[in-house]
């Protein structure tokens, strides 16, 4: 019943959401040619331009393994490096246009996601997304 979920089953239920959604994710990352990682690094840098070291502790990989991420996302011009405006020795990596462009497309063959998510009302879809963000989005507020 709503209300009644404990903290315990509120945490199955969102790592049983998450395996789903990272499933269909990393389907959907396959078919535009893509791993997973390189897929999560996309959705990164859509949000924001990031230094190579911070991308690195965002995905929670070994900056060496970042290097080869970015290296192949570079050779199919989904991201371009920048020396950063402060610090030229950082590098600052951009999503491009096709980046951008390849981000969409991996949406929206997230075909269990999408069925998922479009079987809500609008009120519904309304409330979850305020309820995500309260939980996982910490703005200046509440950081």
């Amino acid at each position: 019943m709503p209300g009644t979920a404990s903290t315990a089953e509120l945490v199955e239920l969102l790592s049983v959401s998450l395996a789903s959604y990272y499933g269909d994710f990393t389907t959907a990352a396959a078919g535009e040619g893509l791993t997973a990682s390189q897929g999560k690094t996309l959705t990164v840098l859509r949000r924001e331009s990031a230094a190579m070291r911070s991308l690195a502790t965002t995905l929670a990989c070994d900056a060496s393994n970042m290097t080869g991420i970015i290296d192949r996302l570079e050779k199919r011009e989904l991201v371009r490096r920048e020396a950063s405006l402060t610090d030229r020795r950082v590098k600052i990596v951009v999503i491009t246009d096709e980046g951008a462009r390849t981000m969409d497309a991996i949406r929206a063959r997230m075909h269990t996601t999408l069925t998922g998510l479009d079987a809500l009302s609008a009120e519904d879809r309304g409330t979850l997304f305020e309820l995500l963000e309260r939980v996982f989005v910490k703005t200046p507020s509440t950081a």
